[in-house]
């Protein structure tokens, strides 16, 4: 998404344990979650602006993280099924070495049609359910048939709510010259 608007980046990779973070809420949680991504990936950086983001489904009061096994992929797809949900990113931009950053969250509503049960199978038969927050990528072949509505921003449901993300970015930037 960053190239495709012009942000030029270099990818780091990092490993954070999100199973092993906890929050009050949502918002809190994907928040916290990029700030661990972003500080990890500042031990690896010597200089300049990290950006790191954190995707979650939330329904009912519940988390929905990466499946772990094609049963629990299938779970949370039955559960999605003719309900409506919010897809919470959070980022956070950090510069380094000074250690100054801005932090932000995107929320968007996602209303799934019914689901059968063929359709979930086939799709979690696919592979494509275990990278990914709610065991769905909007942006995906099958599941793009899923989503009936949204309300809000669609690149934040595809990981990282843009407009606002631009928008943080430009002023953390100018700020930080």
């Amino acid at each position: 998404m960053l190239s495709m608007v012009g942000i030029k980046f270099v990818p780091v990779d990092v490993e954070v344990d999100e199973e092993a973070h906890s929050a009050e809420n949502p918002r809190e949680y994907v928040i916290t979650l990029s700030l661990k991504k972003a500080r990890e990936a500042a031990d690896k950086t010597k200089e300049g602006i990290i950006a790191a983001a954190d995707t979650i489904v939330y329904l009912d009061g519940e988390i929905l993280n990466k499946p772990g096994t094609p049963e629990e992929a299938k779970e949370m797809l039955g559960k999605l099924s003719g309900r409506t949900h919010q897809v919470y990113t959070g980022f956070t931009l950090l510069q380094v070495p000074e250690g100054k950053m801005v932090q932000d969250c995107g929320v968007t509503d996602v209303t799934f049609r019914k689901l059968d049960r063929e359709e979930i199978d086939e799709y979690v038969a696919s592979g494509a359910p275990f990278d990914k927050a709610g065991a769905y990528g909007i942006q995906d072949d099958l599941s793009a048939l899923f989503v009936e509505r949204i309300d809000g921003d669609f690149y934040n449901v595809v990981g990282l709510p843009l407009p606002k993300f631009y928008l943080a970015l430009k002023r953390f930037s100018a700020e930080n010259q």
